[in-house]
């Protein structure tokens, strides 16, 4: 996996927060973000496909079958 060095803007509180959880179980700042960031994506994917099943159930939203598409794509 590739590592990107990236530049964000976070308030003092979280800051403070991240400092002293990495302090204590002495674990690298970034080590700590990645595995919170991780654990939120999760939770996001969880709540698009809620979201998305509500919508199908809502009839909001359609499916196609698999077949269709691969036919619209030429496959």
């Amino acid at each position: 996996m590739h590592k990107i060095r990236s530049t964000f803007t976070i308030s003092d509180f979280i800051i403070d927060e991240l400092n002293s959880v990495s302090e204590e179980l002495n674990e690298k700042k970034s080590h700590i973000v990645e595995k919170a960031l991780s654990m939120y994506f999760d939770a996001l994917d969880e709540k698009l496909s809620d979201k998305r099943l509500k919508n199908l159930e809502d009839k909001k939203e359609k499916l196609i079958p698999a077949n269709e598409v691969f036919k619209e794509l030429g496959l």
